[in-house]
């Protein structure tokens, strides 16, 4: 099993709640003429928060304005709108019955190019972009955050877990600058824009919803094996399912081999 959220206190928000997180931070941002920066990864987070944003606008709950995406994202999302019968039901029906594919609404831009994006990064208009990496450990996040990192009117929003080691973790622990390289040259930027984050859009479960798999299943396996998760919170699930269902776990150290009879 994944361990990613097994710690103690890693229990997810509702898709509804992380939906109205967003709004809210969104509205509180365009107040302000300020820009919103959200780094996603390309396939599967970057769609939901293009569906949440696409309702949010077309249902008047927040100004309609430009979202541009940048990286991968585009060419994911057209793999999304190909194949729309392998979606959930209720898009489903909403573009079958409807005729209403979100994927392809107005707001929707592609960062096609340098020159593109340089536009983008140069007009004082607001504006939400959706940029890889979701952990921010390259990518073209990186240069809307060297051009608006330093302005506290705009917003850093993460959507995705942040793994210990990258700099979207050490962002969100609150570092105070960015080292970047620019013509060759190491250069310093101020990060005084407010970073928000939002829980419920990972497509990781929770610790609740972890130990509710291990109850349901049938027969009861002998030993289960914990990964896909910091050292601590392997530990941590390992511990409480042993306590709570008598099965014995174990979370291999990286690198160690286990044999299975």
């Amino acid at each position: 099993m994944e361990s990613t959220y097994g710690g103690y206190h890693d229990i997810q928000a509702s898709r509804q709640d992380a939906s109205l997180g967003l709004k809210t931070i969104v509205e509180r941002v365009l107040g302000r003429q300020g820009k919103v920066i959200i780094p996603v990864f390309a396939v599967g987070r970057s769609q939901e928060i293009m569906l949440v944003l696409e309702e949010l606008m077309r249902t008047g709950q927040v100004p309609t304005l430009q979202v541009w995406l940048d990286g991968m994202i585009w060419e994911a999302t057209a793999i999304h709108t190909a194949y729309p019968e392998y979606l959930n039901s209720q898009l489903r029906t909403q573009i079958f019955q409807n005729g209403e594919n979100p994927f392809l609404s107005p707001i929707f831009k592609r960062v096609d190019s340098v020159d593109t994006r340089q536009k983008i990064l140069n007009d004082p208009e607001p504006c939400i972009v959706l940029a890889t990496s979701g952990m921010m450990n390259g990518g073209p996040v990186l240069e809307y955050m060297k051009h608006w990192a330093d302005n506290p009117n705009n917003t850093l929003i993460f959507v995705g877990y942040q793994a210990e080691g990258t700099l979207g973790r050490r962002i969100q622990r609150g570092a105070k600058e960015l080292q970047m390289t620019e013509r060759g040259q190491q250069i310093s930027v101020p990060i005084t824009l407010n970073i928000e984050t939002v829980d419920g859009f990972s497509g990781h479960s929770d610790r609740r919803q972890l130990l509710n798999f291990v109850a349901g299943l049938e027969p009861k396996p002998s030993k289960i094996f914990l990964g896909h998760g910091e050292e601590h919170k392997c530990l941590e699930l390992a511990s409480t399912i042993h306590k709570k269902f008598g099965i014995e776990t174990k979370a291999p150290q990286n690198l160690e081999t286990v044999r299975l009879r």
